[in-house]
């Protein structure tokens, strides 16, 4: 049945997009963040495919009006499936999302930290500077 492919699709795309986290999770945490701007590309280009997916899963469902008796109750257990999956991985992809932006905050505030320490040292030696120019 074309739903359940679909469904399935939809789901073998969420893991991608899943274990794409994952990885960059750890990347992080080891503090290396040279390969963000790929990470973020790489997610885009999934999403883009989710959406395609979403759209087929939406044709395929809006041209039958009641897809209630299309499915014998095998199929429904697998569309079931499908879907408690799906909500599987969102959950955890939502939550690996919280997880990468709080490493990327906090290794921005880090380095403003940083930035102001380099200021403050600038300006206490800017006051030890002996005046050469009147000599």
């Amino acid at each position: 049945m074309r739903l359940i492919q679909l469904l399935n699709e939809k789901n073998h795309f969420l893991e991608k997009f899943y274990s794409l986290n994952e990885g960059q999770i750890q990347e992080l945490q080891t503090g290396s963040f040279d390969g963000i701007e790929r990470f973020y590309n790489q997610r885009e280009d999934l999403l883009k495919i989710l959406k395609y997916v979403d759209n087929e899963i939406h044709k395929s469902h809006s041209t039958h009006k009641d897809v209630s008796g299309l499915f014998d109750s095998t199929q429904k257990t697998q569309i079931r499936e499908c879907l408690r999956v799906k909500e599987s991985y969102v959950k955890r992809i939502l939550e690996q999302d919280l997880t990468v932006l709080g490493l990327i905050d906090e290794a921005k505030s880090q380095i403003i930290r940083e930035l102001q320490d380099i200021q403050k040292s600038k300006t206490a030696l800017a006051g030890y500077k002996s005046p050469a120019a009147g000599l």
